[in-house]
């Protein structure tokens, strides 16, 4: 009986030798990216939760007009057109800005929402010279519809970039970081706008809901 011949050059072997350090580092990095990513959820609930709590106290037209905002968005979004020009253009507004800043200019497009920061940067700095009070639902609307323009287009961007054919875990991580810090900027401009606002019940709220969701799990888990 004829034994089988071997692979020519150690071919055999040369197939089974373990994998890079490189390429284990970067195992490693997915990994712990997407236990990051994970570990942020509940922290993006809280937040959002919080900020709809505060803004439940505001009046009926402010509430409206935020959540109309949002929803006008979203369907113009579906059913007419993608502004995806328009995102691009504030993005790299803000490229420009922070070129300087190294640090920040690959990070701040995604987390600061452009128009959203103009519309109420113009709101207080025209305040204390007009009264706005008649165009207060026309504001926020913007406010709200800009919002979900730099949320949805950020998600989109961050979710078909080069990675897109690998693990989502620098996504969930990096999108749940970006949405986190938009929460507690809006947050802070309706602070600023509204007295019934309260950024600090907003901040306290969202901390304690995030410290017992981890309590929780961390009991199921573990006790």
């Amino acid at each position: 009986m004829e034994k089988p011949a071997l692979p020519p050059d150690n071919k055999l072997f040369k197939e089974m030798k373990p994998p890079s350090a490189s390429k284990m580092k970067e195992f490693l990095a997915v990994c712990l990216k997407l236990l990051l990513g994970i570990c942020l959820l509940p922290a993006v609930y809280a937040s959002s939760a919080c900020f709809g709590q505060q803004l439940y106290n505001l009046e009926g037209n402010v509430i409206k007009a935020f959540v109309w905002g949002i929803v006008a968005f979203v369907g113009f979004y579906f059913f007419v057109w993608e502004p995806a020009p328009v995102f691009k253009r504030g993005f790299r507004i803000l490229e420009i800005v922070f070129q300087f800043f190294s640090p920040l200019v690959k990070f701040a497009p995604y987390a600061l929402p452009i128009y959203t920061i103009l519309i109420f940067l113009a709101f207080f700095i025209l305040s204390p010279f007009m009264n706005l009070r008649e165009y207060l639902d026309a504001i926020i609307f913007l406010a709200g519809f800009t919002f979900a323009l730099h949320v949805v287009y950020c998600a989109k961007t961050m979710r078909t970039g080069k990675e897109a054919g690998k693990l989502k875990s620098g996504y969930i991580f990096g999108f749940s970081v970006i949405y986190i810090l938009d929460m507690i900027l809006m947050a802070f401009f309706f602070n600023l706008a509204f007295e019934k606002f309260s950024f600090l019940n907003f901040f306290n709220s969202a901390y304690h809901i995030t410290k017992n969701i981890y309590i929780i799990v961390f009991r199921q888990l573990f006790l």
